[in-house]
């Protein structure tokens, strides 16, 4: 066996003749850009934008759009615009090759490369760079004032370390380490005046909040060892008259800094108790202007308090929209650690419980998240009055008017968590609260729903997928009704293919008059009138005559409701053609919906000038690399960027929908994907890739990228294959065959043409594609190549595993779910194995590649270890590829890299027989493991 090696050809450029566009290949990756980031000022004057590559240095455009002047900063990104439009500011990252070599060199925190701050000055277009800056804010509603931390300098490597103490003494103690929560020495926090350019330090400082109306700035100070005047504590400090107050003096955790609307009070929690206390209890402070200091509003023995809880640092504190009222979170105090316990001497166990709400593995993936848990608690401001609103029986609060309602909306799942681990979903009761009272009253029990109030709280509304119709609560006369629905139209999912309740379509929300609630079916929307309960189709089902789905665009973030009279945007999914578009709605009319646009791209969400008509979007489609793109009303669009230029100098591609009857007569669409230089005239091998659904991506750009899992689509349509996608339903109880009807009956169609190859056909799918794939290979030989990433193969020994990304049982997703077998394993033994590929591993006749890595926390590695020892066995060509710490879909960008080029090598050695690779051939032993990667080729 002679070795051929790839040398440069997996990197490098393979060379063409004069004219003809090159294929590409694994060096191309890097330097493939997508815009992101984008944002627009608040009168649509200028637009801010990065354009980034895979891997390397992002660079920040700002662009005049009333002039049309670009302007590029490299390596700029999180910016911001000042509220009048005057100014901009962003961070400077480090380069991608600083980065890189401190990493080489192993250093860590503040010996690691720092961002820098950009402050740019609009009209002048001067740029004032600050290094090593921590964060920035601008005040929302402000625009002179900019305050920025910066971090402190980089460890001092010149100077000697001290000598390590000499052991001469029967004992030798380590620094103790330091202890969690432990206060931090802060840095120096600069408020900038930007008309001016003066600027005021503030050191020692930890956390900082500026009001929105750029009046006050609030932060927290640690001191600073070589300072003994500064003393620690909370300030707040009047921007224009320059005085400071301290709010509280002394040492501690301090948190949670907020103001109120008009920066007439302000709030945060914080707790003074000694560095080295095992428990820290936390209080909420509250400080008015009209006296010398704040002052501790709610703490553990404040009347109301839960037994043995207090303030949470963990909670959301903030005011309501007319500052009468302060809500903020509560928590159990935590049990001290016994500190006298000898780790080594203690028994390290879990103990799972058959009553437990969750189970053991759940609670550990989601530690970190209850240990923060909290609930939402408030104080009437103008009575002291403290009230406990939520609680561990009911964790989920909604308020309404934005704090200023009556009532508020609880829920919760409580006492019926342990069926989620084979339900998947839980049903939930919902109470209204009185925030004047604190009576809580039950409005409805143990549905499968997510509850809503209306904005000024006058009805709770919900969708009830277990009969599949809304309903409305009256809060005042306390009534519930069932929507009308005369024309018998469904709001769940018509195409649902799980053996469970389908889900709701989903609602656009209500409307400011609280009068109607917006709720989607599948193609449009309807109006319902909550206290009545009669509706009526807004869009006169102009989505269903069209099979076109309208959907509601919110464009402004703040916006909590929408008008009856406005005019809103709708964006529009063309089923027939899966073109997608715009449309307009005027909601005080009962006309049709206005197109402004359908084409044959995709958009991203547009957004809005906050006090400007101007919007700004990204477009896109599988020919057309997406571009930043400005309107006022879609008639006409600038476009703002123009990426990859580079793509044209490669053999690109083709996106074409296709439509075949299935055995059964099913109809099903799927994308066929085409080199540009397609000849009609050849043959061409081709890869089948699937999921579930895909066609609706029809016009989605597909960048030529290292893959985590799923095909690179473009990259093997540039080196000469044809890719197909196929759209699968499914039967319940039933999926594998499921996959047979449609994936095999469609390539069965593909394969009447005479430019493809049926003898050259490859499969590969990642997750529920790679259980297919393993599926496919047991009941039909039609595939030359199999690729199989992360497969379930046995779905007995799966079944009652855990996901341990979640630490769910897996037991809902085979019954209720994506494996879509409806029954357990006790009730349909024979569905399972129906559906198990392992039981049928003997047929196997095609050669496949697996990927099944030791951390994957969806899909157990096993399942991949059982299909490799059993083909192994049988004798049949199969290899397994274990990314070390990787999860279910490669991470790290190197694993991703080596992947691509396996995944290339060995389609490219069936499908078009190339010399097998080294690894394949001969395999890569333990011994040589970081060593050699098994790339070069092998000629028999």
């Amino acid at each position: 066996m002679h070795k051929i090696l790839l040398l440069s050809s997996l990197f490098l450029v393979s060379a063409t003749s004069f004219g003809q566009k090159k294929p590409i290949n694994h060096s191309v990756y890097d330097e493939w850009q997508s815009v992101s980031g984008e944002k627009i000022s608040s009168t649509g004057k200028w637009a801010g934008y990065y354009i980034e590559p895979q891997a390397g240095d992002a660079n920040f455009h700002i662009k005049n759009l009333k002039k049309n002047q670009d302007f590029e900063y490299p390596r700029g990104a999180s910016f911001s615009f000042s509220d009048d439009e005057k100014y901009a500011a962003f961070t400077i990252k480090p380069s991608y090759q600083q980065t890189r070599l401190a990493k080489i060199k192993k250093k860590k925190g503040d010996d690691l490369p720092k961002d820098s701050l950009g402050i740019l000055n609009l009209k002048t277009m001067e740029l004032i760079k600050v290094p090593r800056i921590k964060s920035y804010s601008f005040p929302e509603k402000a625009s002179n004032i900019l305050a920025y931390l910066v971090d402190k300098e980089p460890t001092d490597t010149t100077k000697k370390k001290k000598p390590a103490p000499k052991e001469d003494s029967d004992f030798f103690f380590a620094d103790e380490p330091a202890t969690p929560g432990a206060t931090k020495e802060g840095t120096n926090l600069f408020l900038k005046n930007l008309e001016n350019g003066t600027e005021i330090i503030f050191k020692g400082v930890t956390e900082y909040e500026l009001s929105k109306n750029g009046a006050q700035l609030l932060y927290v100070c640690t001191g600073v060892k070589k300072d003994s005047t500064l003393t620690p504590g909370v300030y707040v400090y009047d921007i224009k008259t320059g005085k400071s107050i301290i709010l509280t003096t002394g040492k501690g955790i301090f948190k949670n800094l907020s103001f109120d609307e008009n920066a007439t009070q302000l709030a945060f929690t914080g707790n003074k108790s000694p560095e080295k206390a095992l428990v820290k209890i936390h209080d909420l402070y509250y400080f008015d202007f009209k006296t010398d200091a704040a002052k501790i509003l709610a703490g553990a023995n404040t009347i109301g308090m839960p037994t043995k809880s207090s303030v949470s640092e963990n909670g959301k504190l903030f005011f309501s929209k007319n500052g009468s009222r302060l809500f903020f979170g509560t928590a159990p105090i935590p049990t001290a650690k016994d500190t006298t316990i000898v780790d080594f001497e203690v028994a390290k166990l879990d103990i799972w419980n058959y009553q437990d709400d969750y189970l053991q593995p759940m609670q550990l993936a989601n530690l970190s998240k209850t240990q923060k848990e909290n609930f939402q608690a408030m104080i009437d401001l103008k009575t002291n009055r403290f009230l406990q609103i939520g609680a561990k029986e009911l964790d989920n609060i909604d308020l309404s008017e934005e704090g200023n309602g009556t009532y508020a909306l609880g829920s919760s799942d409580y006492g019926n968590r342990g069926s989620f681990q084979w339900e998947g979903s839980t049903v939930k009761s919902a109470y209204i609260i009185n925030l004047i009272t604190g009576v809580k009253k039950m409005i409805n029990q143990d549905a499968r729903t997510n509850y809503q109030i209306s904005p000024k709280g006058k009805y709770v509304v919900w969708f009830d997928r277990q009969d599949q119709n809304w309903y409305s609560y009256s809060v005042v006369t306390g009534k519930k009704i069932m929507l009308q629905n005369s024309e018998n139209i469904k709001f769940g999912d018509e195409e649902n293919d799980v053996p469970d309740d389908p889900s709701g379509y989903g609602s656009a929300g209500l409307t400011d008059d609280d009068k109607q609630l917006l709720v989607y079916d599948r193609y449009d929307i309807w109006s319902y009138d909550p206290e009545t309960g009669i509706g009526k189709n807004i869009t006169n089902g102009f989505g269903r005559k069209n099979e076109i789905t309208l959907r509601y665009v919110k464009l402004d973030p703040e916006k909590k409701s929408i008008s009856p009279k406005e005019t809103i945007l709708l964006s529009a999914l063309n089923h027939k053609t899966k073109q997608n578009g715009f449309f307009n709605k005027d909601m005080s009319k009962p006309a049709d919906p206005i197109k402004l646009i359908m084409a044959n791209y995709s958009f991203s969400r547009p957004q809005k000038a906050k006090n400007g008509e101007t919007l700004i979007y990204e477009k896109g489609n599988y020919e057309s690399s997406p571009n930043l793109y400005v309107t006022n009303n879609f008639s006409k669009e600038d476009k703002l960027t123009a990426t990859n230029p580079q793509q044209g100098t490669y053999n690109w591609g083709t996106a074409t929908l296709v439509h075949w009857t299935t055995p059964k007569g099913y109809k099903s669409d799927g994308i066929l994907y085409k080199p540009e230089n397609f000849d009609p005239n050849k043959k061409y091998p081709m890869i089948v890739y699937f999921y579930e659904k895909l066609s609706d991506g029809l016009y989605n750009y597909q960048p030529p990228a290292p893959t985590p899992s799923r095909l690179n689509i473009s990259y093997f349509v540039s080196n000469g294959y044809l890719v197909f996608t196929p759209d699968i339903s499914y039967e319940d109880g039933h999926p594998g065959k499921s996959a047979e009807e449609f994936i095999n009956s469609g390539v069965e169609a593909l394969k009447k043409n005479s430019w493809v190859d049926g003898s050259k056909i490859g499969i590969q799918g990642q997750s529920w594609g790679g259980y297919q794939v393993a599926h496919l290979i047991t009941v039909t030989n039609m595939y030359a190549a199999a690729w199989s990433g992360a497969p379930v193969v046995n779905m007995f020994s799966a079944y009652g595993g855990i996901r341990w990304g979640t630490g769910m049982n897996r037991q809902f997703q085979y019954e209720k779910t994506q494996s879509r077998i409806g029954a357990t394993i006790w009730e349909r033994p024979d569905l399972y194995i129906e559906n198990s590929p392992l039981f049928k591993m003997p047929n196997v006749q095609t050669p496949v590649a697996i990927m099944a890595n030791d951390a994957d926390g969806s899909v157990p590695w096993y399942q991949g270890i059982e299909m490799f020892t059993a083909l192994r066995r049988l004798g049949k060509p199969v290899w397994l590829l274990v990314y070390n710490g990787e999860d279910h879909n490669l991470v790290q960008r190197q694993n991703r890299k080596d992947i691509s080029i396996r995944e290339q090598q060995f389609f490219d050695h069936y499908l078009k027989g190339a010399p097998a690779p080294e690894w394949m051939t001969k395999g890569v032993p333990a011994t040589e493991k970081g060593k050699n990667w098994g790339f070069e080729l092998m000629d028999k």
